[in-house]
């Protein structure tokens, strides 16, 4: 997956890994998306989480980037695609 996949979707995302970790939790996600540039305990707790839940994940090279592909203004370390 890819930052054009973000785009395509984003009237299903949730963003940030707080409401993503939140949301796979609750059976809400298809897919994950985390940036490779933020804390590495971050990108083990969402990853890990994902496994774990057998939810299908991709890592991206930039939090900048995948937060412009959400459409906000900022960085985003992880994004889930709704069901």
């Amino acid at each position: 997956m890819s930052y054009d996949k973000v785009t395509k979707v984003k009237d299903r995302l949730i963003i940030g890994t707080k409401q993503t970790i939140k949301a796979m939790k609750s059976g809400e996600v298809k897919e994950v998306v985390i940036a490779e540039d933020v804390d590495l305990d971050m990108i083990a707790k969402v990853s890990q989480l994902a496994e774990k839940m057998d939810i299908p994940y991709t890592m991206v090279d930039s939090k900048k980037k995948l937060g412009k592909a959400c459409g906000i203004e900022v960085g985003t370390a992880a994004v889930a695609i709704k069901q």
